[in-house]
């Protein structure tokens, strides 16, 4: 974060640099230098934001980086950049921020010349302390009342002087609020009161007689990824929800920046205020379709968590800080800041981001996505082995033939299929698209209905093929060990082939994608052509399963009813997306 604009009762200042190295020049108006001996006004401010906070920034072997909160870590660099002297100042008491009251005080002793003065300084959102400032600071370094009718009459005075003042009163503060706001930046207000002979603070000393000293505008630009990762999540139907305690314009400038909302016309956003006057049962009601709450508490992220889990909806839930545990413990998914976020906030999340990045839960959610796929494609392609050995061995006892396999056979293809060709789904990469589906029903199970009719059909081809290869080899004259042989090595490359058509289990495998991307199955293949010729040629594998050699003419019809599965069972797929897409 950086400080990008500083507004003080004389006018507006720029800041020149970025991130947290403490180098650039405030500038007024004109362009020129600010020096804070001209500019009592801007002094005032910077020494009261450079001392209100605990942060700091050092220099590494990395560059510079904040030790703090980066907010915080702003306001030291725009100190160090001004040249205000905060190492000088001693602090003796302390209001530590709480999202309760939005802000942070210190008391302080500031030496001034051979003297010191006792100043209690605050830093926080500016309504916060618009409400509790009676006074402002002036450009000659005055405090005058903040009052409208007060201010008119010092208007003339300063007029009388050659004087301009451009923020005049409440109205004009809230004005320049709206403005960074609009701006997408975020807006901190900085205050201070003389507490001469003040030995503690506490927060309810600060309720009143603060001298408003101006506004920080601050820039948090997002990551590069960050907005493609939105619009993905979009895509994926996954809705992105904003929930800050920024002003209602800097949150919607921001929401519309990355994405969150669209950049036209009216953004429906609700603050904590909004909140508070809602019963939960109406916040149901318009949860799903705000997209943006501004000035929030951690009491309202928990109502926004449980409002929308109300409509059906799983609910993931980021945060940093020890107020965000209840929230983060509530949501379906807990997600915690792995770098900048608490030790409380880690322990009640259930993922951790070791980044801190948005971009990450995307990816996250698409490597899930990703898992499950495999999960359900290794289910799909188990089933129909144990299927067609179950349908081969029914009709041959119904029809009165011998049985095509025996036992131990049974045993060896679903050994030789679950040790090579099984294992090799579980690397499966994703399949195109799988970030433009929708998100599945939470209630759909790893075995839904398209998929078990899917599995049945496959079934029904691989164990009909072989079966009929069975009957043609005991029809030609071949053997009973070689028909059984011919059987067995057509259930195990009708699995070879389905392992083709699981790998792209929701669209069409007649694509060249299916031979690449996944290298474990070609090992998969290899270990199974291995195995079966050692089954088929073996001669200690013939005494231990009953198989027996198979020539050209059984290698061909194999070969070729492969194919015909192949094939059979994506025009199976073909007929059953379409049905299942109607529904």
């Amino acid at each position: 974060m950086t400080a990008r604009s500083v507004v003080t009762a004389d006018g507006i200042y720029q800041v020149e640099g970025t991130g947290y190295q403490p180098t650039g020049r405030i500038t007024t108006e004109a362009g020129e230098t600010a020096d804070l001996a001209n500019h009592p006004d801007l002094e005032a401010l910077v020494l009261a934001a450079g001392v209100a906070n605990d942060a700091r920034v050092e220099q590494t072997d990395e560059g510079w980086r904040v030790v703090g909160q980066p907010t915080e870590g702003a306001m030291d660099v725009l100190a160090a950049k001004a040249g205000a002297d905060v190492d000088d100042v001693v602090r003796l008491a302390q209001v530590p921020f709480e999202s309760a009251h939005k802000f942070s005080a210190t008391l302080d002793d500031v030496p001034d010349g051979d003297e010191t003065r006792r100043i209690i300084h605050a830093l926080g959102a500016p309504d916060r302390l618009l409400d509790r400032s009676s006074s402002q600071l002036t450009v000659t370094g005055e405090r005058v009342p903040v009052d409208i009718e007060a201010w008119e009459r010092h208007i003339d005075e300063l007029s009388v002087q050659g004087l301009r003042v451009l923020a005049v009163d409440i109205e004009a503060w809230e004005r320049h609020i709206d403005e960074l706001s609009e701006q997408g930046l975020r807006v901190l207000a900085v205050a201070e009161r003389p507490a001469d002979g003040v030995e503690s603070i506490e927060l309810a000393d600060l309720d009143t007689d603060l001298t408003f000293l101006g506004l920080v505008g601050i820039v948090d630009p997002p990551r590069p990824e960050v907005t493609d990762a939105i619009a993905d999540a979009h895509t994926a139907g996954i809705r992105v929800k904003m929930i800050t305690g920024d002003h209602k314009g800097t949150a919607v400038a921001i929401a519309r920046e990355l994405g969150i909302v669209g950049t036209d016309g009216r953004v429906e956003a609700l603050t904590g205020a909004d909140l508070d006057a809602m019963r939960q049962d109406e916040l149901a009601l318009v949860a799903r379709d705000v997209d943006v709450y501004a000035r929030t508490s951690p009491e309202h992220k928990l109502r926004i968590v449980r409002a929308l889990q109300s409509q059906g909806e799983v609910v993931a839930m980021t945060g940093d800080g020890v107020n965000d545990a209840p929230s983060i413990t509530r949501a379906d998914v807990g997600v915690a800041m792995g770098i900048k976020g608490t030790e409380a906030t880690k322990e009640a999340a259930d993922i951790v981001l070791a980044d801190d990045n948005f971009a990450t839960i995307e990816r996250a959610v698409e490597e899930g996505r990703r898992i499950y796929d495999n999960i359900r494609k290794s289910v799909a392609f188990l089933l129909p082995t144990n299927g067609a050995q179950a349908l081969i061995i029914l009709v041959a006892v119904m029809v009165g033939i011998a049985l095509p396999l025996a036992p131990v056979q049974i045993l060896w293809i679903n050994l030789v299929t679950a040790l090579t060709l099984s294992l090799a789904l579980a690397g499966e990469p994703a399949e195109p698209g799988i970030m433009r589906r929708p998100p599945r029903a939470p209630s759909e199970q790893v075995l839904s209905p398209r998929t078990l009719v899917q599995v049945l059909w496959t079934s029904l081809l691989i164990g009909g093929v072989t079966l009929w290869l069975f009957i043609i080899e005991r029809n030609t004259g071949g053997s009973y060990a070689m028909a059984q042989t011919t059987a067995v090595t057509m259930l195990a490359f009708g699995q070879l082939a389905y392992l083709f058509n699981c790998r792209f289990l929701n669209t069409s495998s007649l694509t060249w994608r299916v031979l690449v991307g996944n290298r474990m199955i070609w090992y998969g293949v290899a270990g199974l052509l291995a195995l079966q010729c050692l089954f088929i040629y073996a001669p200690f594998m013939h005494i231990w399963f009953h198989s027996a050699p198979i020539g050209f003419a059984e290698w061909g019809r194999i070969f070729g009813m492969t194919i015909v599965v192949f094939l059979l069972v994506e025009a199976g797929k073909w007929v059953i997306r379409k049905v299942f897409d109607r529904r």
